[in-house]
This record gives C-alpha cells, sequence and structure tokens, in this order.
C-alpha cells in the first residue's frame, strides 16, 4: 500500500477508523519556540518516511531537510546549510543553500527530491554520493520549457511533488496554476493538468484543458488515483486514472470549516495545504486555515475531524480533539501513526 511515502505501511485501528477515543496526540519533535536544535524544529512543512524509516522532513524557516531517527531520536541535517538562496549544484546537499523547501518525496531508487517555492526548483539530492543537482527549473520565474528539458524550464512556486504509478514526477506548480509532469526517463517536462487560469473547475472534466485554482498538494490511491487539493479553490478531486477526468470529492468552494459527521461534498474547507491516503481508503487533509486534520472515508464520503478544534493555538496534549493546532501543512500515515506538521506551532505532532 503506498501513502506519504512509497514504503509499506500498517493500519492503525482507532486513527484509520476515526476513533478520537482511541487515539491521543504526542509531540514527536518540537518545543513550541522555533529553533534548530535536535528537538527543535521552526516552521515544518512537508513530511515523508524515506526507504530507511526515518522521518524527512522540510524545515520551512531553518532552510534545511532533516532526518529524524524514529528509533533514537537523533536528528541530522539532509539538505541545506542554513541560508537562504539557490547555490550548491554539484556538490554536497549539505552545504548547498535551500529557498523555503516545501515537500520532499523518494523516488524507486530512493533519491530524494525538493520542492523549493522561492527558488522556484525541484531538486534531487543523490542519497548514495550526497549530492545535489536541479531536476527542474532554472531559478528564475515564469513558464516556459513544456517538451524540453526539466533544467531549462521554468516553474513559478512549485509547492508540491509525487511520483505518480508511472515512476513520473508530478509537479504542483501552484502560480502557474497548473501540474506539470517530468518524464523521468526522458527528462523532459510537460503540462499534465490545468491552463494558467485561476477559475472553478466543474466536475467531471477531462484533465487537460480544464483550469485549476491553486492546486497545492498531491496523494496517490494504490490504483493509481490522483487526489489534488485546491488551495484557493477550497476543495478536494480525484482524478481518475483510466479515464482521466476529475471528480469532486470533498468541499463546496466556499472557504470555511463545517460539516464534519456528514457528506465531504458539503462540507468546507479553508485553503487545504496537505494530503496523505491511509489504508481504509481514508484521505487525510490538513485543512490548514481551519487548523484541524480530518479525514474523509472514501467509502462512504463522511469527513471528520482527527486532532485540532478547529481554533488557533498549540495544545494541549493528548486529546486529539482538545488539541489546538497552528496552520498544520503536513500530514504522512504511516506504520501506524499519522505524522502531522503543525507547522506555526513548531511541532510534529503523532497521532496514534
Amino acid at each position: 500500500m503506498k501513502s506519504c511515502s512509497t514504503w509499506s505501511v500498517l493500519a492503525l485501528v482507532g486513527v484509520a477508523a476515526g476513533s478520537s477515543a482511541a487515539a491521543t496526540v504526542s509531540t514527536l519533535i518540537g518545543t513550541g519556540t522555533p529553533g534548530f536544535l535536535d528537538n527543535q524544529v521552526a516552521n515544518p512543512y512537508g513530511l515523508v518516511i524515506g526507504p530507511d524509516g526515518a522521518l524527512y522532513f522540510c524545515d520551512l524557516d531553518n532552510q534545511r531537510i532533516r532526518r529524524l531517527d524514529l528509533a533514537t531520536k537523533r536528528t541530522t541535517t539532509v539538505a541545506g546549510n542554513g541560508e537562504r538562496g539557490y547555490r550548491g549544484d554539484g556538490g554536497p546537499a549539505i552545504n548547498a543553500s535551500l529557498n523555503m523547501p516545501h515537500e520532499i518525496r523518494f523516488d524507486g531508487k530512493g533519491d530524494l527530491y525538493i520542492a523549493e517555492r522561492d527558488n522556484h526548483v525541484v531538486r534531487k539530492v543523490d542519497m548514495k554520493t550526497g549530492v545535489i543537482s536541479t531536476a527542474a527549473g532554472t531559478g528564475a520565474p515564469g513558464f516556459s520549457g513544456d517538451g524540453g528539458p526539466g533544467p531549462k524550464a521554468q516553474l513559478r512556486q512549485p509547492h508540491s511533488i509525487l511520483f505518480d504509478r508511472d515512476g513520473n514526477l508530478l509537479i504542483c506548480d501552484i502560480a502557474n496554476q497548473r501540474i506539470r509532469r517530468l518524464h523521468m526517463d526522458t527528462g523532459i517536462i510537460e503540462t499534465y493538468a490545468g491552463t494558467g487560469e485561476a477559475k472553478p473547475l466543474p466536475d467531471e472534466a477531462p484533465v487537460r484543458g480544464t483550469p485549476l485554482n491553486g492546486p497545492r498538494t498531491l496523494a496517490m490511491a494504490p490504483n493509481g488515483d490522483l487526489y489534488l487539493a485546491l488551495r484557493e479553490g477550497n476543495a478536494i478531486y480525484r482524478i481518475d486514472a483510466k479515464t482521466q477526468t476529475l471528480h469532486r470529492v470533498a468541499g463546496t468552494g466556499e472557504q470555511g470549516h463545517s460539516g464534519d459527521g456528514g457528506p465531504a461534498l458539503n462540507a468546507k474547507l479553508a485553503g487545504p495545504k496537505g494530503l496523505d491516503y491511509g489504508p481504509g481508503d481514508i484521505l487525510y487533509i490538513a485543512d490548514t486555515e481551519s487548523h484541524v486534520i480530518r479525514r474523509i472515508d472514501l467509502k462512504t464520503g463522511i469527513i471528520s475531524a482527527v486532532l485540532g478544534t478547529g481554533e488557533r493555538g498549540d495544545g494541549p496534549e493528548p486529546d486529539p480533539l482538545s488539541c489546538k493546532l497552528s496552520r498544520p501543512h503536513g500530514v504522512c500515515f504511516a506504520n501506524g501513526v499519522l505524522f502531522v506538521s503543525d507547522s506555526e506551532a513548531h511541532r510534529i505532532q503523532m497521532l496514534r
């Protein structure tokens, strides 16, 4: 089963079934104050379990990608020297400058890819050599390069990345209102979805030629279907792998926080910025501006909250539905645990 990584996951009955009474929340790393120590983070964003079983995460305001050994709780830096910039290609990733790294993914070979919003690039870290390079983007914002090599194409504020079932890299090129696709066998980039216009998305429309309104993040189901969160569109859509059509699964399009316990199609979302597909056909959502983590049972279509009160804050633990969050951005279900980057509380939380 595929989730926040391409590696195996185990179902946790309490969280996967949405039983808040059985689940507890606790801080994995973070003190509530931003910093760069073994027990501190500064505005964590995207997170993923790597092939070695460790948790990798974007430590946004520290301009680094860090690795947390879940057994020893030891934290190390994988990429970034702490300086905002676009330097270091061809050398050690730990000496390179990053600029607002939003999300990370591993490919099938175990190499790490980083979406850097303010460098307008996607970079690659060869995990055997530790060398960093650019996979897509020139470093200058814009829209160009479709049909050519990824490093010669222009992106504008890429936020999220995901490998599809064919091993190609999908890039949420959010300020261009597009999803770009980088073919890993040829290195050629193209537009997969979006027209560049920010318009309402009609249901059951074809992927190609249909406008997208803030394509923020993606998750993939075991059958290859993709789930897409629209940040400004305040909705979640499913991209059918066979028909290549778009189907709304959550959100009315109106910004707000309502609908828990009822059909996800009637619920209001507020700038969703993180998705992950969990066991039992459960889709987890970081409903960022509502300060909650929500789940959709894709079999029934019912949406509910699993973490957060809807009010911005920091804690208290351990009751998930009494624990306030502060603009969470990332969710990752793996090994029976839902990991949450509680971004502006400067914590990574575990729900289990």
